[in-house]
């Protein structure tokens, strides 16, 4: 039985935890042969995988397959999480697809789709996309293998996404997620002006307790996750400051609750504070040029563009970029056309 079930952040919510305890009167027993008798829902081939790429504990240590588990032995391991019991239904949504082989596809997803089927959004979904291009039909089958997202990002948050098409590539990409190596860097268009041309935000994040949609830093550091995002200043423009940031930990919505925590939310992020009027004057002309603004970019700011990992078949690193999309190039453009025309001081 999975021991914390799935957990709140966006990296967590691609993983499973699981405990098992070794019955009293149980015979001795190869590993691989116990957890496929306790684990209805997975297979033998996929359990095998996952003790191989050490994703199962008995005690503090990986062990092998072919382990032979005793009475009391307590078998701790964690798999990258499988959507069970959601009909997938293909359709013949355009991907913008940068990359695929056999193992993986990474794909440039757009503002406004969302990734995985849920409440309001059964259809449309970057997972119905993927579930025609992959030729994968509705049912049991369709259902076990639509598992292959190994990280997501927000639905209007545009970007780079990675998909792995078997199992072997998910739990390989999913553990390099885990560990931290992949390298993920986004652009971002933020209130203020940022004091330091760059630095690092080291703090650990909870659901608000006020507002389960959203996310906040947590002074407790007990109470949170560790979240660590490093950025560093591209442009300013006195009133905005675009931005990179890169990802040391991946977690829901962290960018932009630590953006927000330092006073330069992402612009146009309605959840975080986003979409009020941090900097700049009081007068109409200037609150009708930030409206302008607002509908030239109806979304938060926020772009996944650089996304880098280690192939899980060859051992090649891998590394792609993706442009900024147009609405964010527009607002940058119009952005640089209002400060040039602003008196010099």
């Amino acid at each position: 039985m999975p021991e914390n079930g799935l957990e709140d952040s966006a990296l967590d919510l691609m993983f499973e935890h699981f405990r098992l305890v070794v019955d009293p009167g149980q015979a001795p027993l190869r590993l691989d042969k116990y957890m496929a008798a306790h684990l209805e829902d997975t297979s033998r081939h996929r359990i095998q995988l996952a003790i191989k790429e050490g994703y199962v504990f008995v005690g503090e240590k990986t062990v092998k397959a072919n382990f032979i588990v005793r009475p009391g032995d307590v078998i701790r391991f964690m798999m990258p999480y499988r959507r069970r019991g959601v009909e997938i239904l293909p359709q013949d949504i355009p991907l913008d697809i940068c990359y695929e082989d056999e193992d993986v596809l990474v794909l440039n997803k757009p503002a406004g789709m969302v990734v995985h089927p849920g409440h309001g959004h059964y259809d449309g979904t970057l997972v119905n996309a993927l579930a025609f291009h992959l030729g994968i039909t509705p049912g049991a089958d369709g259902d076990e293998r639509m598992g292959m997202l190994v990280h997501r990002i927000d639905k209007d948050t545009s970007g780079l996404l990675a998909v792995a098409k078997n199992d072997e590539a998910q739990l390989r990409l999913a553990k390099q997620f885990f560990e931290h190596s992949i390298d993920r860097r986004y652009r971002a268009i933020v209130w203020g002006d940022i004091r330091d041309d760059e630095g690092t935000i080291d703090a650990p994040l909870a659901r608000d307790a006020s507002d389960r949609l959203r996310f906040a830093v947590q002074t407790d550091p007990d109470k949170g996750k560790r979240a660590v995002t490093h950025y560093k200043v591209l442009e300013r423009f006195g009133f905005v400051t675009f931005i990179e940031c890169k990802l040391e930990t991946g977690r829901t919505h962290q960018i932009r609750v630590h953006m927000s925590s330092i006073g330069h939310p992402i612009f146009g992020d309605g959840r975080y504070s986003g979409t009020d009027i941090r900097k700049g004057t009081i007068y109409a002309k200037y609150k009708r040029f930030i409206a302008n603004c607002f509908e030239l970019c109806p979304r938060q700011a926020l772009h996944a563009q650089t996304l880098g990992f280690v192939h899980p078949s060859t051992g090649k690193w891998l590394q792609f970029s993706a442009p900024l999309p147009a609405d964010m190039t527009n607002l940058l453009d119009k952005w640089r056309r209002y400060c040039a025309q602003m008196p010099a001081e």
